[in-house]
């Protein structure tokens, strides 16, 4: 009897699975906290990373700090409140590199408002931040993507916050944007599948990075939020890292349109 259980995956194999050797990594947003982790991590596995942003002193810190490590890795301009920037940025890499591989979309922003006090003007840049070039980044990725023919992995840094609205401060526009990507990314992997494209989202709780720093600097509500996280510690940006890497290898090969939680159990116990 023959038997249909596959079988056991040596180094060379389990390598392949979750390697992204070779693999070009477009990373806007990416000399953030948790961008630079996920660059750093992307040129260890051997990937040819790109980090794109508006602060060019930024990329070139991070470019610098890497290539310090051995590790090479490119920059882009880009301004993410303008679509043609995005476009234009986009086209520099594939033209530099011959494809884009992989998107990982870490542009996001937030500006803390109460609900009687939302303004226009912040409701706007947040909304351009965080929805409006997500979809066209998205748009510029894919379309360098179909016409390769090769398939791609698109994944968004979301939040927690796209699933649950927080208590005591001022979070309309960044909720209700966070969880409009949430549907995004659901909407673009459906129309993306036949390319062989997958899109996948990473929501993390609060990180440990500066545009947190004020929060975490109120010690109430840092000790309330420890209390409501069940493994009792705030998220670092390594621990965004995996989930990452897990949607952007060929181990998630089969895996589109889901949002991995990484909250230390929040969203299990709310």
């Amino acid at each position: 009897m023959n038997s249909t259980a596959p079988e056991s995956k040596g180094p060379v194999e389990l390598s392949n699975l979750f390697g992204m050797r070779d693999k070009v990594v477009f990373i806007p947003g990416g000399y953030g906290g948790i961008g630079e982790a996920i660059a750093t991590a992307m040129a260890l596995a051997g990937a040819k990373v790109t980090v794109a942003g508006r602060s060019a002193e930024k990329a070139q810190r991070l470019r610098a700090a890497m290539n310090d490590r051995g590790l090479a890795a490119d920059v882009a301009a880009m301004d993410a409140r303008s679509v043609a920037s995005i476009r234009n940025a986009v086209r520099d890499v594939a033209d530099r590199h011959g494809r884009i591989d992989v998107l990982v979309n870490c542009v996001g922003i937030q500006r803390e408002e109460p609900m009687l006090e939302v303004t226009e003007d912040a409701w706007d840049e947040v909304s351009n931040a965080n929805l409006k070039a997500a979809m066209f980044l998205a748009q510029a990725v894919a379309r360098e993507q179909v016409a390769a023919g090769n398939g791609g992995r698109q994944v968004h840094l979301l939040s927690v916050r796209s699933r649950l609205g927080l208590r005591d401060r001022g979070y309309s526009a960044y909720c209700s944007t966070k969880g409009g990507l949430v549907m995004l990314v659901r909407q673009h992997a459906m129309e993306l599948a036949p390319e062989r494209i997958t899109v996948n989202g990473v929501a993390p709780t609060f990180v440990h990075t500066e545009m947190i720093r004020h929060v975490m600097e109120n010690r109430d509500f840092h000790d309330r939020l420890l209390d409501r996280i069940p493994l009792g510690r705030i998220a670092d940006p390594a621990d965004v890292v995996g989930p990452v890497m897990f949607f952007c290898s060929n181990a998630s090969g089969f895996v589109t349109g889901q949002i991995l939680y990484v909250d230390g159990g929040i969203t299990a116990s709310q």
